[in-house]
């Protein structure tokens, strides 16, 4: 999957291929629903708000300009969807759980059990950073975005971007630390 694919199917798109909204989806809805969930904290209301991000896309699709990756887009339109959402009612604590059981489908089974513990401590110390430094942990590792696509997404300067990115870190350190987990991974 490559840039240019994914801004030919947003043309595609536009000229109202249903083809390409679903080679999209395909795609990208595991990236965001997980993105979702880890922002909103509510797996129904992830799995709404993926909906409407793609049923916006299909909307808007000819209003893409190519300034940002496809994926850059998507992530923007969750990002700004999830905080309305959260506005209209209020955060709810996450359920760690349901994040937990979203599988990476590049793991291998053993890999996987050897990660398990690991990133159940890693999510409990993830939960106890606040959301803006959530949020960027979640977009710059989990999701690969740079610095300046965060700072698109998120609609923030690229600065303040890295200034959260500095104290995030620092603070999952700590708590890593504190929890008795080096910074290793199997």
């Amino acid at each position: 999957m490559t840039g240019s694919d994914d801004q030919e199917l947003i043309r595609r798109i536009a000229d109202r291929d249903q083809t390409a909204m679903s080679a999209l989806y395909a795609r990208h809805h595991v990236r965001l629903y997980r993105y979702l969930v880890r922002l909103i904290r509510n797996e129904a209301m992830a799995e709404e708000l993926m909906n409407e991000v793609f049923l916006e896309t299909w909307r808007k699709a000819d209003k893409f300009e190519g300034r940002s990756a496809v994926s850059t887009w998507l992530m923007s339109i969750a990002h700004n969807k999830a905080v309305s959402s959260m506005r209209k009612r209020g955060e709810e604590p996450l359920d760690e759980g349901v994040a937990a059981q979203l599988a990476d489908e590049d793991d291998t089974p053993e890999i996987a059990v050897q990660k398990r513990s690991k990133a159940e401590v890693m999510r409990a110390c993830m939960d106890r950073l606040s959301a803006d430094h959530r949020e960027i942990i979640d977009l710059v590792y989990y999701h690969d975005k740079s610095v300046f696509e965060a700072a698109e997404i998120l609609e923030i300067p690229e600065n303040t971007v890295k200034t959260r990115m500095f104290y995030a870190r620092k603070k999952l350190a700590e708590f890593m630390r504190e929890a008795g987990v080096d910074r290793g991974w199997p």
